[in-house]
């Protein structure tokens, strides 16, 4: 009920008719679409936690030259670039994508991966997590 409701909610949000109708003053309400994707940056089917979903809402700020350890993505893992260039490999396929101000992610899902700050400026990402409730999105291969 929550996975449809969010669904619904943000398929609104998204949608440039819908934007008239959330428009109830003078001021007009511009709704500028980012992303519309199915599958996640390696190709797999978007999926969401069955039960007790958690949304989690975080910003990250990656140094220049940085590099984040191996790791991967049990749930879904979102991303919008605000600034700077990142570059994600797949770890397990080598294949990789190279995002820029402006860009939307969708992670990868149980794939080992890592990303890299090849600008010339700090990364700043708006992160949203969908989670089993309580649990952790970011697993650090050992």
């Amino acid at each position: 009920m929550r996975i449809a409701l969010a669904s619904a909610l943000l398929t609104v949000a998204l949608s440039t008719t819908a934007a008239n109708a959330l428009d109830s003053g003078a001021t007009p309400v511009v709704v500028t679409p980012l992303a519309d994707r199915t599958t996640t940056a390696s190709g797999q089917p978007i999926t969401l936690p069955q039960k007790n979903v958690e949304v989690i809402v975080s910003t990250f700020e990656i140094a220049v030259g940085a590099t984040l350890p191996v790791h991967k993505h049990p749930f879904a893992r979102f991303a919008y670039v605000e600034a700077g260039t990142l570059k994600v490999t797949n770890v397990e396929t080598g294949n990789s994508n190279t995002y820029k101000t402006g860009d939307f992610i969708v992670e990868m899902i149980g794939q080992w991966h890592q990303a890299t700050n090849v600008g010339d400026d700090p990364v700043k990402l708006l992160v949203i997590d969908q989670v089993e409730q309580g649990a952790k999105n970011t697993v650090l291969r050992q």
